[in-house]
């Protein structure tokens, strides 16, 4: 691909650092770019700069935030004790746009892998299991992706928890094994959510 202007190029080979995104439509978002007025152009590089030096993590559940704690956590009118267990981010958006859940999250930042090196002292566990203790939980909702490493994690946060006396359940598998969450369409999300399953017989039949 030939470029006339190199700060057209640099524009390109920056957006096609994005995930999904290819030098050609890198290309189409840079040239859209440059028919927008100035003024919204600074406003759109002002809100990703922003965006990168203040969003901050909860500090109780790990999900994007404003402030220290997330709207969330912080939303008197959600169920306090109950949590959602997630790999990333993108899962509790997923999981929100269903509008059946209303309880809390607790995102792990991947799960245990370790072909990939991914251990649990690599992802929040050891947050979760702290704030389990510290908070009155009642239930605890595992809403990972249906594949082995999702499996293995649920297990070993499983074991972890047993001196404990709460629920543990896990979403049904409406979503095909090896699928991922963010994927789902919200009805089958929404519906493996309400007929979510006791951890032990969901582990007992693997």
């Amino acid at each position: 691909m030939q470029f006339s202007s190199s700060l057209l190029e640099n524009a390109v080979n920056e957006f096609a650092k994005l995930p999904g995104v290819g030098k050609k439509t890198a290309l189409r978002l840079v040239l859209h770019l440059l028919k927008q007025d100035t003024k919204d152009v600074g406003q759109f590089s002002e809100i990703i700069a922003r965006m990168r030096s203040e969003i901050k993590f909860c500090q109780r559940c790990h999900n994007v935030a404003d402030g220290d704690i997330c709207s969330i956590c912080s939303n008197s009118m959600r169920k306090q004790e109950v949590i959602c267990v997630v790999e990333n981010i993108r899962d509790v958006i997923a999981i929100e746009s269903t509008q059946q859940f209303n309880g809390t999250y607790h995102v792990l930042g991947g799960v245990i892998s370790p072909l990939d090196g991914i251990g649990p002292d690599q992802l929040t566990i050891e947050s979760l299991i702290h704030r389990i203790e510290k908070e009155k939980t009642e239930e605890l909702i595992f809403a990972l992706n249906p594949n082995i490493q999702g499996d293995t994690t649920i297990y070993y946060i499983q074991k972890k928890l047993q001196p404990t006396n709460i629920r543990i359940t896990t979403i049904a598998r409406g979503i095909a094994f090896g699928g991922e969450l963010e994927y789902a369409d919200e009805m089958t999300l929404a519906r493996s959510l309400q007929n979510r399953l006791p951890v032990e017989s969901y582990v007992s039949n693997k």
